[in-house]
């Protein structure tokens, strides 16, 4: 249900759906739900003067005056990933769309709105809870020229999938995934000729870089953005160790989010395919961080991460012993070795499959020999999973 209030009207809780009168030139698109009272400030600095909320998603802190049978929250409905992976590729897609507008802003020195990021990582944990392995999936399709779009979103989803895993509440999932999402919105303030740099920094070129974590939470506090979001934005380059920055923190000085945001950032980056560098498979970046476990990261939550996403994640590729390249869809939830793959690709042939799922923990004779990336082969596995699974 739509409704139309003034500015004054607006608080904390309330869903907004579009802008209905405004004064200036700048022209606000902004849509979501208002979290805090920075974000009404700023409304109001831009010249808003009336809006359109949707009832239907106000949150309120006041007791809920429904009956209990209408206020219980319903499990979420899963569902398969064929259901899901159309829903993900198009959240992907978004997830891209929405950094590259806050980037763009950040740039620019215009304010940002974090009830967009805020909806969307929401969004996110829905599909999640549907289906993770939709998802998941997507955070293996990658643009070489789009990192710093796509590094952000997957880590939220990886984020979030960690959380999911070892039993955090609702509200700290919602909360990582957040956080991951806005971890890096500071390096649009690096320049391009060492953000994008081939070859390896020199010290003070590193010094630069590591000053993308002050500006990054030197603009999200601005926003008001909560306490406990910006301390674990901050510690996402913290190692056990104290050999991190910005603080050179260490040991119990780092909280649990800070931990776990350093794993998932780190495995991401290591995983990605660059416009200098190529991506490594799945399976070794998890042995170099598990290595580098304890002295740099928690011995036990990088185990929980590999239990998590598992030895083959899904939307990695593995070269399986009949000469085939699959693409892993869904875990065993025994036998790590074993999971659910989609053929689409035969080495012998040099040419792609029509796809085909096998359920490894199933067949005697198949098994997976190696994990392999898309760049071994030259495949254009993008255009291919586009075509041909996520539809």
């Amino acid at each position: 249900m739509l409704k139309t209030i003034s500015i004054e009207q607006l608080e904390k809780g309330m869903f907004v759906d579009s802008i209905a009168e405004q004064q200036g030139n700048m022209k606000i698109t902004s849509r979501g739900r208002v979290t805090n009272d920075k974000q009404i400030d700023n409304l109001k600095k831009q010249g808003i003067m009336a809006l359109v909320i949707d009832l239907s998603k106000q949150v309120s802190d006041a007791p809920p005056t429904e009956t209990p049978s209408e206020t219980t929250s319903k499990p979420p409905i899963e569902v398969s990933f064929e259901q899901e992976i159309a829903i993900a590729a198009a959240l992907h897609n978004k997830g891209k769309a929405i950094q590259k507008r806050m980037f763009d802003s950040v740039t620019k020195n215009l304010p940002l709105d974090l009830a967009i990021p805020e909806e969307f990582t929401g969004n996110l944990v829905s599909s999640i809870d549907r289906n993770p392995n939709a998802l998941l999936c997507m955070t293996k399709i990658r643009e070489k020229d789009s990192y710093l779009l796509e590094h952000s979103l997957n880590v939220a989803i990886l984020l979030a999938n960690f959380a999911s895993h070892v039993e955090l509440s609702e509200d700290e999932i919602q909360e990582l995934a957040l956080s991951g999402f806005l971890h890096d919105i500071g390096k649009i303030k690096i320049p391009d000729s060492i953000l994008h740099k081939p070859g390896k920094l020199t010290d003070q070129e590193m010094n630069i870089m590591r000053d993308h974590v002050f500006f990054g939470t030197k603009v999200l506090k601005e926003l008001g953005l909560p306490e406990s979001i910006i301390r674990t934005i901050s510690e996402h380059h913290e190692r056990l160790d104290g050999y991190g920055y910005p603080e050179g923190a260490r040991g119990d000085e780092i909280s649990l989010f800070g931990r776990m945001i350093a794993i998932v950032d780190t495995y991401d980056a290591i995983t990605a395919e660059r416009c200098y560098k190529a991506g490594i498979p799945s399976q070794k970046a998890l042995q170099i961080i598990l290595q580098d476990a304890p002295h740099k990261y928690d011995l036990e939550l990088v185990k929980k991460f590999i239990k998590c996403i598992g030895v083959y994640p899904v939307g990695s590729l593995v070269r399986l012993n009949n000469e085939k390249i699959a693409m892993v869809v869904k875990q065993h939830p025994v036998h790590s070795t074993k999971p659910l793959v989609k053929i689409f690709y035969s080495v012998r042939g040099n040419h792609y499959l029509k796809p085909i799922e096998l359920d490894l923990s199933k067949s005697a004779q198949i098994k997976i020999e190696k994990a392999v990336v898309a760049s071994e082969y030259r495949l254009d596995f993008n255009k291919y999973f586009s075509e041909s699974i996520a539809i």
